[in-house]
């Protein structure tokens, strides 16, 4: 078989090692904090379960799941052209998400392992999952004769600073939306096995635990810290993180809804489905939530979707570079005047309409 066809369209760093995808405001981030803030964080108004967590993780429940079985032992050349690139796009994209992860959270372990011994080893274990997750997830790369190198990643990638607060609302959504899709393909192949093309989703299941068990670490970590919740920035900033995690996840996969469809899912539906989860999930500890049910949501979402149709179609085109920007720019207005509108809409205030979380 032609190498085109197991590893199409993508450069390499040398023979077997994937140029990283190149970043773009939709791309997995990298983060960094103030490390000497979050260590200074008194945790004592919630510390019986952030200690009831660390147990929970001390536990290690997939201590032994992520081992590979004989079913990867084949060929997977019959996944090729088209669905082969999305299949490694998603592999590499997982990948590097859960790379981030496990960089902030190693980093965090070691600067706050003197002054706050529980954070700092609740850190380390979910660094130990998250370097799990990435592991297994590279190495099901190597199926489609690529790799990351991850060591090159962490040098080669920009970083973003966040204040604590913005870390917690971040990885909060980022843990919780992370079990919602994981849990949601596994439920669909498990219904429907035939669509189940490749076997990593069978390890879903156990894998989105973990995740929750993070999301359920920042949860207890914000109600130790009241203040990021109770006032009017909270408010604001819910919304905006919300906002930002949703829309970066319905316009990726849009994008890619062939890779959905070739598991049997249609990617609108999925993820409108996730995002009702996820949004659920949220009021659990955010002050306000999104009016997801609203059609005015999904409506300026497709506008972006189709704004940035029209971006790609213009980047791939003969056009000179600077004529290109003159033609993007009525698309990239539109996406900000959309995300501002989404942004406005009226939320749903938790307290009001639930009474207090939990």
């Amino acid at each position: 078989m032609v190498d085109s066809l197991k590893k199409p369209g993508f450069e390499e760093v040398r023979p077997g090692i994937k140029v990283p995808a190149k970043e773009t405001i939709l791309t997995p981030r990298f983060y960094t904090t103030d490390f000497d803030a979050m260590a200074q964080m008194d945790i004592s108004a919630n510390e019986d379960e952030l200690q009831a967590i660390l147990e929970e993780f001390r536990v290690d429940y997939n201590r032994h799941h992520f081992v590979r079985d004989a079913e990867f032992e084949q060929s997977w050349d019959h996944i090729d052209g088209e669905t082969r690139k999305l299949f490694v796009e998603f592999l590499e994209r997982s990948c590097t998400a859960e790379f981030s992860g496990f960089l902030l959270y190693k980093e965090l372990a070691r600067k706050l392992k003197d002054k706050s011994p529980v954070l700092a080893e609740c850190f380390s274990l979910m660094s130990r999952d998250e370097a799990r997750h990435a592991g297994f997830l590279n190495k099901a790369l190597s199926d489609f004769n690529l790799q990351l190198d991850l060591g090159f990643l962490t040098k080669s990638r920009s970083y973003t600073f966040f204040q604590p607060k913005f870390i917690f609302y971040a990885t909060y959504l980022s843990e919780k939306i992370g079990y919602w899709r994981y849990i949601t393909i596994y439920r669909h192949l498990e219904a429907h096995p035939e669509d189940r093309v490749y076997p990593i989703f069978r390890f879903f299941e156990n894998w989105c635990q973990d995740e929750n068990r993070h999301g359920d670490f920042f949860d207890a970590i914000m109600r130790a810290q009241p203040q990021f919740l109770n006032d009017w920035k909270a408010k604001l900033w819910s919304r905006f993180f919300l906002l930002s995690v949703f829309a970066t996840m319905y316009l990726n996969d849009v994008q890619r809804s062939d890779f959905y469809r070739a598991i049997g899912l249609d990617a609108r539906e999925y993820d409108k489905l996730v995002i009702e989860k996820t949004n659920e999930t949220a009021a659990r500890v955010f002050p306000i939530v999104l009016d997801v049910s609203k059609p005015e949501f999904y409506d300026r979402l497709e506008v972006c979707v189709q704004n940035n149709e029209k971006l790609t179609a213009i980047a791939q085109s003969n056009t000179p570079k600077p004529l290109q920007f003159l033609q993007k720019l009525p698309h990239y207005v539109s996406n900000g005047w959309q995300f501002v509108k989404l942004y406005l809409m009226k939320p749903i205030e938790v307290t009001q309409t639930q009474g207090q979380p939990r």
